[in-house]
């Protein structure tokens, strides 16, 4: 950890506890997040209010160490796509487990990473904005150990970004990789191999953009399979390929290749294995992101590690605990968090268990099957035993939209005491 990263993290745990952070102790008001965190309260008997959501610290822990050793064991460098929390200390927790740096979507995301001592950054997207070029060239020319790239797909992109960085006096090029679209219908990206060169063409015209290597998201593979996205995936190392044998990576230290969501990065991993000899050495980064929580829904259903066990296996990390506050009838009750509080994207939350006198079990016979603003609508059949006041613990699908609800989250151990709290930044 560098200096600076380390001074960042701890104003955060500087930071006074009050109002703007949901279900924290009211009591709590006024102490430092350090201060709270020391006192290692009970999530369930230390004055939290429902709702309340907690990150297990076992399981982050867990899943943290499996996506390490996945990455080293298929020679890929990892750079996990820290949308999906916006926690500069899972950033932190990420890199320490190996991370080549976190990959981001939007201007303002890398500004937060900065903020806390990121050096490298993956921008998968791409950037037009004047703006926010003029803030990165300032960064790069400020900051040698700086690394950022970020994708292109037009040669009106390029254009767009050459203006701007000319505008702004930049030194340091912005490295760049062509983006391949994931097929017609796709999300972003360039359509096809010829346009693709076109638009290296116009990286290799200018001297404010540098082309670093090739790039895509093969989870936007229209009715994606295993082997629809294995072929997107060697369209892409062919790319990488083509180019290199064009002469399009002169002068580099390595050439970047760069997949891999949550759902599909088995099949990147054993495409990549299979990247011919190039000229450089290859930097094969892989950005899978939602790991860090993993969830209960989408992702849990969709994990490589279904379909490869002897990886090992991701754990949902995440549980919001509600009480029930309304009862009105044998079949029917309701719980005090609703869209406010919990991911709905995808899928709805699920009931997982129930809390009455300090004992748990199963919430068998409750299910979810619809959110309010405020409420969870509870389905309850004849063998589910649920009283107003019972605490009900429910688990997430899609952690994307489930950390950006939360702007300080407790870390909670098996037993309920809360060891840390994580800071988002939406």
């Amino acid at each position: 950890m560098t200096a600076d990263t380390a001074q960042s993290l701890a104003r955060l745990a500087a930071e006074r506890v009050d109002h703007r952070f949901k279900g924290l102790p009211p009591d709590a008001d006024g102490l430092t997040v350090a201060e709270l965190a020391g006192q290692r309260r009970n999530l369930f008997t230390g004055g939290f209010a429902t709702p309340v959501l907690a990150l297990s610290a076992e399981r982050l822990e867990h899943n943290l160490k499996l996506m390490e050793t996945y990455a080293a064991r298929h020679g890929l460098a990892f750079a996990p796509h820290g949308k999906t929390s916006m926690a500069p200390q899972l950033f932190q927790r990420q890199i320490e487990h190996g991370a080549w740096g976190i990959t981001l979507a939007v201007p303002h995301q890398v500004r937060v990473a900065r903020a806390f001592g990121t050096r490298r950054v993956f921008l998968a997207n791409e950037l037009v904005d004047a703006a926010a070029l003029r803030w990165i060239a300032a960064e790069l020319d400020a900051d040698p150990d700086f690394e950022l790239v970020c994708y292109v797909d037009s040669v009106r992109g390029v254009e767009l970004m050459d203006a701007a960085l000319r505008d702004a006096g930049a030194t340091r090029p912005v490295d760049v990789v062509v983006e391949l679209a994931a097929g017609e219908g796709a999300r972003t990206g360039v359509r096809t191999e010829t346009a693709c060169a076109a638009v290296a063409d116009a990286v290799a015209g200018t001297r404010t953009l540098r082309l670093v290597g090739v790039a895509g998201y093969e989870g936007e593979v229209l009715k994606a399979d295993t082997e629809r996205v294995t072929a997107w995936l060697r369209r892409l190392v062919a790319l990488a390929a083509d180019f290199d044998k064009a002469g399009r990576f002169a002068g580099l230290d390595e050439i970047v290749v760069s997949a891999g969501g949550s759902a599909w990065f088995d099949a990147v991993a054993e495409v990549f294995a299979q990247i011919p000899e190039l000229s450089l050495p290859v930097l094969k980064l892989l950005r899978s992101g939602a790991y860090v929580s993993h969830d209960d829904g989408h992702y849990r259903k969709l994990t490589p590690f279904n379909r490869v066990p002897e990886e090992g296996a991701l754990e949902p990390a995440f549980r919001l605990w509600t009480q029930v506050v309304s009862r009105p009838s044998a079949e029917q009750a309701f719980v005090n968090a609703g869209k406010r509080d919990a991911a709905y994207d995808l899928d709805l939350p699920f009931a997982q268990v129930i809390r009455r006198g300090g004992a748990e079990r199963p919430a068998t016979g409750v299910s979810v099957t619809a959110l309010s603003d405020q409420h969870a609508w509870l389905a309850t059949t004849p063998e589910a035993d649920l009283e107003v006041g019972d605490w009900v613990g429910l688990g997430l699908s899609h952690p994307c939209t489930s950390f950006d609800k939360w702007q300080l989250i407790p870390v909670a151990e098996a037993d309920g005491t809360v060891v840390d709290y994580v800071r988002t930044f939406f």
